[in-house]
């Protein structure tokens, strides 16, 4: 029997038994015959009231894992994967002209080029080359990603149902495109805990593009926690003033007051834990702690001073700049050196539907040095070995342009085919997986879809995707739905 479901036959005390009789003798008969006796917070991953670090369901991992945590590189609005990762020398031959009827089919495409009459095919904007000594071919674009070319798996046959960018961050963040489950940092902090005992264990951080691009909106459900506890959300990292709100004393506050104030709130909040056993009492305890904590661990999590000058310039001159992208990526290394399970980066600008031939360099500019240079930072730490990272986007974009059939400026949403990229972590190095046609319009060769992408991410920590479940609304719900297979020609 699923241990969450022991663990709310747990939580049935004297007080809910007579006051609330609708679940009558026969609820806590079957918990006496079941002999249940371990402390709650034991099945159900929370902490004891006194804080430490957050533990994991008792039967996880399911098996050794590769990797320890991940580092999600957010790429919103749909990187064009015809003019970074999947050269396409067919498209330059043919260019202007239609993509042919028999490559297109059906396939669903946006409302803003499903009643398109021309299909003008568009190359790539930049050269491809091979980089490395495993030859992948990556776009000029992306200078730095190419030196790291050795160290990364290009999937190139990734899928997705979703044509709009909301749907598409929900789907491949919650496994849903329709918002209220859990998300994949949510599910792997439930299911494994964290080892750091002063941060959070899921950690979110945004940025942007400055404006110089179409920009898409950050929903807090992108890292939510569902229907699972809420301690398991997101805390996110704002860059700009406090990086996490009111976890500071209010003036003339001392830290030993807040210290005595807190005990006195725990005491309380215990009690009530007893008697009403509501698992967000508990969360309540825990963050309370988690808060307190922070006003030692964040200051020095974001005090550089100690870092060398040469590992501050490998990230790029924004390197110690509050809210840009690579003074998030950064801070994620920093948090997987003190035990953060699950770190989010999500960076919007990507959405070049007319500004393709001027924005998309400059969007490359801000974060391909970063991405790469928290790649190699990881290794030459030791810390790549059982750290994920993957970057990549919600879908990728049309292989034909957009706006005047003449001169198109822009591309449209494609989640027929995309590519993203995974390192580290248990991830087969140097190495593509899947392949498209020549239009880079069907896949011909190991498809990959979300649920898929999902899948092999758990299994890489240690999580088998159709173990790690949660009862709720009558029914066991998990990450990758009904869905999903872990594809093992991608891993190591």
């Amino acid at each position: 029997m699923h241990p969450d479901f022991l663990a709310n036959l747990q939580r049935v005390t004297r007080r809910q038994l007579f006051g609330k009789s609708l679940h009558g003798v026969g609820l806590a008969a079957l918990a006496s015959m079941m002999k249940v006796g371990q402390a709650p917070a034991a099945t159900s991953g929370m902490t004891s009231p006194v804080g430490g670090a957050m533990r994991g369901l008792p039967n996880l991992p399911h098996y050794p894992a590769k990797a320890k945590s991940v580092i999600c590189l957010w790429q919103g609005g749909g990187p064009s994967h015809l003019d970074l990762f999947d050269y396409k020398p067919v498209l330059t031959k043919m260019a202007g002209q239609d993509i042919p009827e028999s490559v297109r089919g059906t396939t669903r495409l946006s409302t803003m080029s499903a009643s398109y009459k021309k299909w003008p095919i568009t190359p790539a904007i930049k050269p491809f080359k091979k980089c490395g000594q495993s030859g992948t071919e990556i776009s000029t674009l992306l200078p730095y990603t190419s030196q790291i070319a050795d160290d990364i798996c290009v999937v190139r046959s990734m899928n997705t149902e979703a044509v709009n960018h909301a749907p598409g961050v929900t789907f491949f963040m919650t496994g849903a495109q329709v918002p209220g489950r859990p998300s994949m940092g949510a599910w792997a902090t439930y299911g494994l805990g964290c080892e750091a005992d002063d941060l959070p264990g899921f950690v979110v951080m945004t940025s942007s593009d400055k404006g110089k691009t179409c920009g898409q909106l950050f929903f807090d459900y992108y890292w939510g926690s569902g229907f699972l506890p809420s301690r398991y959300q997101g805390v996110r990292f704002r860059g700009v003033g406090d990086p996490v709100p009111y976890i500071a004393n209010p003036p003339g506050t001392s830290r030993q007051g807040r210290r005595e104030l807190l005990d006195d709130l725990q005491a309380l909040n215990a009690a009530h834990l007893a008697d009403y056993g509501d698992p967000e009492i508990d969360t309540r305890i825990s963050q309370y702690e988690m808060a307190f904590k922070m006003q030692g661990s964040v200051p020095d999590l974001l005090d550089f001073s100690t870092e060398p000058k040469h590992i501050i310039n490998m990230y790029g001159p924004d390197a110690l700049i509050k809210g840009t992208y690579a003074n998030n990526c950064l801070i994620a290394r920093r948090l997987i050196e003190r035990g953060v399970r699950f770190v989010q980066l999500m960076h919007a600008g990507w959405d070049q539907h007319g500004n393709l031939f001027t924005q998309l360099e400059g969007q490359c500019k801000d974060t391909d040095q970063p991405s790469a240079a928290l790649v190699a930072d990881l290794k030459q730490r030791g810390l790549l070995d059982d750290t994920l990272v993957v970057w990549g986007g919600e879908f990728g974009r049309t292989p034909f342009g957009q706006g005047d059939p003449a001169k198109p400026a822009g591309r449209d949403h494609f989640g027929r085919a995309y590519s993203m990229w995974l390192a580290g972590g248990g991830v087969k190095p140097g190495s593509t997986f899947g392949e498209t046609d020549d239009f880079a319009w069907n896949i011909t060769k190991d498809p990959v879809h979300i649920h898929d992408m999902q899948a092999t991410i758990l299994h890489l920590m240690g999580i088998n995707h159709e173990a790690l479940t949660f009862k709720y609304q009558g029914r066991q719900y998990r990450l990758t739905d009904v869905h999903g297979h872990v594809m093992k020609g991608m891993l190591a």
